[in-house]
């Protein structure tokens, strides 16, 4: 069955669709009803337009491409499972929530508090901006991430990045098991409390970074601006070129090429890390 070019305002106006294309069909209007494609199976959505709340809620098997979600679509896709987004601009609140195998292809993302408590999504071309991204989710890809956030992958579990920019301060917060590689990683006080993040051939930029870290690894990554740096953390850390200054580490060790300052004054805890910098 395929839907062309209709105007849905009502409350469920397409609940429970099944094994049907919804093709440059618009949800909007006056009845202002919410829900339009809830419980829906088997489904291809193409070049629509939401502008009422929760559109996709307990989607199965779905597609979503070529479309828009306006700012009124709040919390849009939350309970979904199955399903693919592509070539789609969000602009809603509270996209994606409690979902699972979900892909995001070439999507352009404005939404704060996106992908909180989802599994196995994978991300690959996007461009996001959420404040507080992918809380409490795990199992997660994502390759060519332009991301500009603020309390990003915080309390997050298995966990892989490659390839891509990340603006975002406080990242990684109580992480578990996230590598990130061939990457830009910059804001303020980076990975504190995560356990065994890796960042490999990553460009590492902001102020205390990496503090109170578990099985922390930095491979053949640059620092710039960090300061402060792996204050009581486990760390093992290859850095090509200058850390600003380290303070008190754990344990583990530290090679750089050069280090504006070691501090080891007023620690709460004995340091084992070896701190070197090489000969250049």
């Amino acid at each position: 069955m395929q839907i062309d070019n209709k105007i849905y305002e009502e409350e469920r106006a397409l609940y429970h669709l099944q094994k049907a294309t919804v093709k440059n069909c618009t949800f909007a209007g006056a009845a202002d009803g919410e829900s339009a494609l809830k419980e829906c199976r088997h489904i291809a959505v193409t070049g629509c337009r939401f502008a009422l709340r929760y559109p996709l809620w307990h989607a199965r098997d779905f597609l979503v491409e070529n479309s828009k979600m306006e700012e009124t679509a709040r919390a849009p896709l939350w309970y979904c499972s199955e399903g693919k987004i592509a070539d789609t601009e969000i602009l809603s609140v509270k996209c994606l929530r409690e979902c699972e195998n979900v892909t995001l292809e070439k999507c352009k993302i404005l939404s704060p508090e996106f992908g909180w408590r989802c599994r196995k999504l994978k991300s690959k071309d996007c461009r996001i901006e959420s404040e507080y991204f992918l809380f409490e989710s795990r199992n997660v890809e994502i390759h060519s991430l332009d991301l500009h956030g603020k309390y990003s992958f915080q309390y997050t579990k298995e966990i892989e990045i490659e390839a891509s920019v990340l603006d975002t301060k406080d990242a990684f917060w109580h992480s578990k098991n996230v590598t990130v590689r061939n990457s830009t990683v910059k804001g303020e006080y980076l990975g504190w409390y995560s356990e065994g993040l890796t960042l490999e051939n990553c460009r590492i930029i902001g102020t205390q970074p990496l503090c109170y870290c578990k099985k922390l690894k930095l491979i053949n990554c640059t620092m710039e601006q960090t300061d402060l740096a792996f204050e009581y953390s486990e760390v093992e850390a290859e850095i090509n070129g200058e850390i600003l200054s380290v303070k008190n580490p754990r344990s583990g060790f530290i090679t750089a090429d050069r280090i504006g300052e070691i501090i080891t004054e007023n620690s709460l805890v004995k340091s084992d890390c070896k701190i070197t910098q090489r000969k250049i």
